[in-house]
């Protein structure tokens, strides 16, 4: 069974998936620089790089604090893919001292950008072009990317190969954030999904069935409205977690929708992605040792 299957059916369920509530991404001036700045941050360093995986060459963007050397971190991004809202994610995140390797998960298919500019979910044509590129996607190829990623950060001088790495995913990177953390568990220190979708289900492949393999800490931020669609999940995970004997943070909160966290969605709660951003800085600090 494919990921993006359980993608599918998780994001049609959602009351979200529509012009009114998820619609358009607005890559405006005015949403990005609702992230608010770091006291004391680090100076950064960014470039567009290529990195080489069984199946091709990925795009992505790297960037990390310009002195030093400091714990790696690989971001999945949603199905809108690499673009100007996740760059600067990963600035923000390496600015916090922090080495950041954000990825186009669709570079088999085409490089970022991989969506409009203003993407329209509720429009068919757009829905169905961005159903496709995830239907490119699989457990396999999750993992097959996830080590060539890992290898591409731990090659970098600014990652400190003696400290943990952390993966953090959104919406349908969720499941990606579990597979990387089960494909190289004596790597990986902590991950965080933010809205992930399908990250325990009642498929053979579920996600969650991959904790035992895991030695990660994590945190899951899931939006109010997919925990009203599927309340259980957060108790599967919550028992998974535990039965492994694996700390993790498995909250909803309160008042968002699905995508609430990039600054670029519509959707976008500032105060609960700060909230969300402030719990992955504290699990990281922690793990990534």
């Amino acid at each position: 069974m494919c990921e993006h299957d359980d993608f599918n059916e998780f994001a049609l369920r959602s009351d979200d998936l529509t012009r009114r509530r998820f619609g358009a991404m607005a890559l405006s001036a005015g949403l990005l620089s609702a992230l608010p700045k770091l006291a004391n941050a680090a100076v950064t360093t960014g470039v567009n790089v290529e990195v080489k995986t069984p199946d091709g060459t990925a795009d992505g963007y790297f960037v990390h604090p310009t002195k030093g050397t400091f714990p790696g971190v690989l971001i999945w991004p949603d199905i809108f893919g690499l673009r100007p809202a996740f760059k600067d994610m990963a600035t923000r995140l390496a600015e916090s001292g922090y080495s950041v390797l954000v990825i186009n998960p669709f570079y088999r298919t085409k490089k970022a950008p991989t969506a409009p500019d203003h993407p329209d979910f509720n429009d068919p044509p757009t829905r169905q072009a961005l159903f496709a590129l995830a239907g490119t996607l699989s457990p396999d190829t999750a993992v097959t990317d996830a080590k060539a990623f890992i290898a591409f950060l731990d090659s970098q001088p600014s990652v400190d190969k003696k400290r943990k790495i952390g993966t953090t995913g959104y919406c349908m990177g969720g499941p990606f954030v579990m597979r990387t953390a089960a494909t190289m568990p004596d790597r990986i220190g902590a991950g965080a999904t933010f809205h992930g979708g399908g990250l325990a289900t009642d498929k053979p492949d579920s996600p969650h069935l991959l904790i035992p393999q895991m030695k990660a800490h994590f945190l899951i931020a899931i939006a109010e409205n997919d925990d009203q669609k599927e309340p259980q999940a957060k108790e599967v995970l919550r028992d998974s977690f535990a039965k492994a004997r694996l700390a993790a943070e498995v909250e909803v909160y309160a008042g968002t929708m699905h995508g609430w966290c990039p600054p670029d969605s519509r959707v976008y709660n500032h105060d609960q992605a700060e909230k969300a951003w402030s719990r992955m800085l504290a699990l990281f600090s922690s793990s990534l040792t």
